[in-house]
């Protein structure tokens, strides 16, 4: 049974890295074609991405994106949960399936409603436009994972402090926020990671300033090459970083 087990074990996580693996193997290839066999080792691929104007731009632009918008899904979300845990008001559950419901919304339609309500109001294809909608689609992860972790203890703490004068501000900034803060992190930084990653909305709702995901769509339609492979890489390490650094700062922090 010991051996089935870690037999599973390796089997699931090289389903799931091996083609992360071959990805990054084949970023360093020395070649025009990231294919087997495997020609040599270069650095070529990766001083070509970071030489590339149009490439750092939409970094960029990523980052900036989903530095701004998952900060505004985490406030609205911890905000959003903070109230309706406090308070139970008539169709709280039907509040809190509105809030949940765009995670069931396909991406696709998300971006096609925002598409025709931003032509219809002005608001042209920008990175402003596809911010807002990476709030719409972020939102709702940020505001489950938060109304999920308050727990009895921490709404009779929130009480206890409104109880001893403080105001709402202070509640929420003072007690609140870090009696959260695993979840809080949590939010944030998944939330920073589906709007770094994101497509489709990217895709509908830019226009000359383009996020990353768009911008490797485009290099993608001349075909595969070395340097979609380092580019891809690059995101992928940006993505451990965060997850590295989540466990590293808080899990183990709190686990003390």
């Amino acid at each position: 049974m010991r051996i089935l087990s870690w037999a599973y074990l390796i089997a699931l996580f090289t389903f799931i890295l091996l083609p992360v693996g071959v990805l990054v193997v084949f970023s360093f290839q020395d070649g025009r074609l990231p294919v087997p066999p495997f020609k040599g080792a270069t650095l070529e691929w990766y001083a070509s991405v970071l030489a590339d104007r149009a490439l750092m731009e939409a970094l960029l632009n990523s980052m900036i994106v989903a530095l701004i918008s998952a900060a505004v899904s985490l406030t609205l979300g911890f905000l959003a949960a903070s109230g309706l845990a406090r308070v139970v008001l008539p169709g709280s559950v039907l509040m809190r399936g509105v809030l949940i419901a765009p995670m069931t919304v396909s991406y696709l339609i998300v971006a096609l409603g925002l598409l025709q309500m931003f032509g219809k109001i002005g608001v042209r294809p920008s990175l402003l436009a596809t911010g807002i909608g990476h709030v719409v689609i972020n939102l709702p992860l940020c505001f489950a994972i938060i109304y999920a972790s308050i727990g009895e203890h921490q709404k009779n703490a929130l009480k206890a402090a409104r109880d001893l004068g403080a105001r709402e501000w202070q509640v929420l900034w003072l007690v609140a926020a870090p009696m959260l803060l695993p979840s809080l992190a949590a939010a944030y930084f998944l939330a920073f990671t589906f709007s770094w990653d994101e497509f489709i909305i990217a895709f509908l709702l830019t226009r000359f300033d383009v996020t990353l995901p768009v911008e490797i769509w485009s290099m993608l339609r001349s075909g595969l090459s070395p340097e979609t492979n380092a580019v891809g890489s690059l995101v992928f390490l940006v993505s451990i970083v965060i997850v590295v650094a989540l466990e590293l700062l808080l899990f183990r922090k709190g686990a003390k």
